[in-house]
């Protein structure tokens, strides 16, 4: 497409700064206006011939087109031609020899003018030698040479230095192949191997444009072609795979065109807050998330595509590049399927007739563990018959057979079902994965799509059963080696989600999907209600771990009676720490491992007890009390003074720490010269899952939003709260602080913070500033703080529920409120899950009553006010 008129003469007639300036404007603003007018191609074409004049037009003013020397070539993609509206310009600037003062005075020139007018450009000044030289150590730099063009300038020297590119030894078609593939898996491992990030990079993702570029790069310099088209000849391709690729190409072209028009900028990533605006841009509406998710669903099955063609075309360059590949010697598996190397092949096309094969070509791969690849012919038979499915393959009898085999197989829930995933079998076979595919999770702690979520679950119960990961978590590698039917498991972690993005509660859905799958599959009536039970109550363990005090014996006794037997505990407990650690790479942490591993023994043992005779709350301090006075004795304190210490707390002290808190926290009182005067102890070393902080203090009101600032000034964040008053006026506060990555405080910086809490309770009028830096990340989420007030089992206190972006400093504005009402705080459960705070307090007014209706309306407005100013 040729480029305006006004455009062309604006750029003629430019002399100053401000001319060149109102003409990129203008040329902008065409761009983005013709954007729902014109084929994505013709535009970026457009701004690289745009981009062509103008250099051409400062090459001549800057006085650069005088010297013949010097040529002005264009690399990578600028090279190709094509440029979105704020690619980086890439280009060489090709002299004979090393320049004179005054011509580099006129390249400075040339460049700086370029940086004045916003453009960003990655530039170079080489002679030939130095091109050469270059390339030789430097695979981008090869690279982007291959797709050199001359922009201007000495036309000889040029095709001299492309005649050496291509005939010179330097980076043989072999040795740039794997230095590209190399490179590739780099890339995707630092994307975690996944292209279903719910905050995709358009190129650098696997399925990116990178993956499509690579297949370009290494035909170019392997077969010399210089379209896709000429693969075909070379029977690498066939046209409906060249249509395939040029389909995708576009597709992806025209989301990174819409994303630099939506961000204003060079940008790759598909962040949260531009897609509402890119999605509109693309023609899928102004609805919000529902405009998005259809917008990510087509990308999402685009970059599955690509994937799969570039692990496709990459194993066929292989076999023609190195000669290694063509000597390996065919392994019979069977009479349909052979091993060569270390992927699996089928020996004639015609065998997926029976659907069921695609199933055993699965099963050889979890039979065999040299096999870790599917041979591209294999892949390429595959997609055809994907295309052809009339149906679902689960409406095979054979299908379902085979696919059972593969669910009870010691390894078909590894390797083999990722596989699966990936070349989407799995969505063949359920109608209601495909539904899930590619959907996205609108909230704060999701990292990836449902289907992929799901995917990583699967890969943590996997790794339960293996030898090499027993120590990551050795309660569910004991619970599943004692398992009779793990692929009930398996199956409940298939289905958890499966009914997100339909409307309606996914848990109930989803059990509802699993009833049906497990009649149709022929499971036992006990099995498929274990399985639809789990799926409905996937959430149950996370919820009560990080939402309810744990050591409370009622809490567990009410959680026992849900989960009514050990069997469903079992499952349970393993279900929910695979789902956790799939959430996101930071969600997990060692905190959330010891809540989930309290709540299941504290409900092993109440289940063996027996539900109708829980162990009593005086039992279970006896028990404490005991062993945690004998760990004192072994240390050399005396019996009646631990009793003295122990006489100041009420009953709730005991039930609510270990006997290794209690003892630790008696020594340390024990040890103090002063008991009326304030105390502090904050472990050197991660205890419970984190770093935890002690402190004993004559009971002041607003203690509780000074010592919480405190720990905010330190950048550390609250995880667990805990306040309870002791016999004598006094009050205890219990944290458990990680550092912002979830890791436990380091013994530096604990004992910074215990200095901070020190020095705060001898100056209790000490101002502390918590420093505001909300995430950009956060304007993404349009979550407004929710107050939610309840009554509480007590009649003289009330239970305050907050939900809220847990922005830096928000519990100091929570407890600043507290304070101005003169509240008193008996209790607070802090809680984070991702970005998302979710804080359970129980107070009491000034005169220690509950709160009345109009103290509840006030409080729930100030609250709002304070929390809405700190979030907007």
């Amino acid at each position: 497409m040729a480029l305006p008129n006004k455009v062309k003469t604006l750029l003629d007639e430019a002399q100053e700064l401000t001319d060149y300036r109102d003409c990129l404007a203008f040329f902008y603003k065409w761009l983005s206006n013709q954007f729902a007018k014109q084929p994505v191609r013709n535009l970026i074409n457009s701004r690289a011939e745009f981009i062509d004049r103008l250099l051409i037009k400062l090459f001549n003013e800057t006085g650069l087109s005088h010297q013949p020397d010097l040529s002005l070539v264009a690399i990578g993609g600028y090279g190709r031609g094509e440029l979105h509206p704020f690619s980086d310009i890439d280009f060489l600037v090709l002299t004979k020899s090393i320049p004179c003062e005054e011509v580099t005075s006129c390249l400075e020139r040339f460049v700086t003018y370029l940086w004045d007018l916003g453009l960003d450009i990655g530039h170079s000044v080489r002679t030939h030698e130095q091109v050469l030289e270059q390339k030789q150590n430097d695979v981008h730099f090869a690279t982007s040479l291959l797709e050199s063009r001359l922009i201007c300038g000495n036309h000889i020297e040029y095709e001299h230095l492309k005649r050496h590119i291509v005939e010179t030894p330097i980076w043989q078609s072999s040795d740039f192949f794997i230095a590209k593939v190399n490179e590739q898996n780099i890339r995707h491992k630092k994307c975690h191997g996944t292209a279903y990030n719910l905050e995709p990079n358009i190129k650098e993702n696997p399925g990116g444009l990178r993956d499509l570029q690579t297949i370009f790069w290494v035909a170019k310099k392997h077969f010399r072609a210089e379209t896709l088209e000429e693969l075909i000849n070379h029977g690498y391709l066939t046209h409906e795979e060249y249509q395939e690729l040029l389909e995708c190409i576009e597709n992806l072209w025209n989301i990174r065109f819409a994303l630099h028009l939506a961000a204003g900028r060079s940008e790759n990533r598909l962040l949260f807050d531009h897609q509402p605006h890119a999605a509109e841009l693309l023609g899928f509406g102004s609805e919000g998330k529902a405009s998005v998710e259809r917008m990510m669903k087509r990308l999402f099955r685009i970059m599955s595509r690509v994937r799969e063609m570039n692990q496709m075309l990459l194993s066929y360059f292989e076999q023609s590049i190195l000669p290694e590949q063509l000597e390996q010697e065919a392994v019979p598996l069977d009479r349909n399927f052979e091993r060569i190397g270390n992927k699996i092949r089928v020996k004639n096309p015609s065998v997926f007739f029976r659907r069921e094969n695609l199933f055993v070509l699965f099963e050889h791969i979890a039979d065999n563990p040299k096999i870790n690849q599917i041979d591209p012919s294999t892949i390429r038979t595959m997609r055809q018959v994907r295309r052809r499915l009339l149906g679902d393959l689960q409406d095979y009898a054979g299908c379902r057979d085979a696919f059972l085999r593969l669910l009870k197989h010691p390894n078909g829930m590894g390797r083999a079902f990722t596989l699966m995933h990936k070349h989407g079998i799995i969505a063949a076979y359920l109608p209601q994965w495909r539904n899930i595919f590619g959907q996205m999770q609108f909230d704060l702690f999701h990292a990836y799509t449902v289907d992929e979520h799901t995917h990583k679950l699967i890969n943590n119960i996997y790794r339960y059963f293996d030898k090499e990961h027993i120590s990551e978590f050795p309660i569910c590698s004991e619970i599943v080696a004692r398992m009779d039917k793990p692929e009930l498991l398996y199956l409940a972690g298939i289905f958890h989600d499966i009914a997100k993005g339909r409307g309606g509660d996914h848990s109930e859905l989803g059990a509802v999907d699993a009833m049906a799958f497990t009649k149709m599959h022929g499971f036992t009536a006990s099995d498929a209600k274990l399985v639809a039970w789990l799926v409905q109550n996937h959430l149950l363990m996370s919820v009560t771990a990080q939402r309810k005090d744990i050591n409370d014996p009622d809490v567990i006794a009410e959680f026992a009676q849900k989960v009514k037997n050990e069997r469903q505990l079992d499952y349970l407990y393993c279900l929910t720490v695979a789902d956790i650690r799939a959430t996101n790479d930071n969600l997990w942490n060692d905190w959330k491992n010891t809540l989930l591993r309290e709540l299941y023994l504290h409900t092993q043992r109440a289940l063996r007890l027996g539900l109708e005779n829980p162990m009593d709350m005086r039992d279970q301090i006896r028990d404490k009390k005991r062993q945690a006075k004998q760990r004192l004795i072994n240390l050399d304190y005396f019996e009646e003074y631990i009793d003295l210490i122990w006489s100041r707390f009420k009953a709730n002290y005991f039930t609510a720490f270990s006997e290794q808190q209690i003892s630790w926290h008696t020594e340390h009182l024990l040890q103090s010269d002063d008991l009326s005067q304030p105390s502090v102890i904050v472990s050197d070393k991660p205890m419970h899952g984190g770093t935890q902080v002690f402190v004993y203090s004559p009971y002041e009101s607003a203690l509780f939003a000074k010592l919480v600032s405190v720990i905010g000034s330190k950048k550390a964040q609250i995880q667990h709260a805990q306040v309870m008053t002791t016999k004598d006026g006094y009050v205890v506060f219990s944290f458990v602080i990680l550092e912002v990555n979830g890791d436990p405080l380091s013994t530096g910086r604990a004992a910074g913070i215990r200095k901070g809490l020190e020095t705060l309770l001898k100056d209790p009028k000490r101002k502390i500033r918590v420093k505001k830096n909300r995430s950009q990340k956060f304007k993404d989420f349009n979550i407004k703080p929710k107050i939610i007030l309840r009554p509480h089992a007590r009649d003289d206190r009330s239970l305050i529920e907050i939900q809220a972006i847990d922005i830096p400093g928000l519990l100091t504005k929570i407890a600043e409120v507290f304070q101005a009402y003169s509240l008193h705080i008996h209790a607070a459960r802090i809680t984070t899950v991702g970005e998302r705070a979710e804080d359970f307090f129980v107070v009491s007014n000034k005169d220690y009553k509950a709160l009345d209706e109009v103290q509840k309306a006030e409080l729930h407005r100030a609250l709002l006010k304070k929390l809405n100013a700190e979030t907007d």
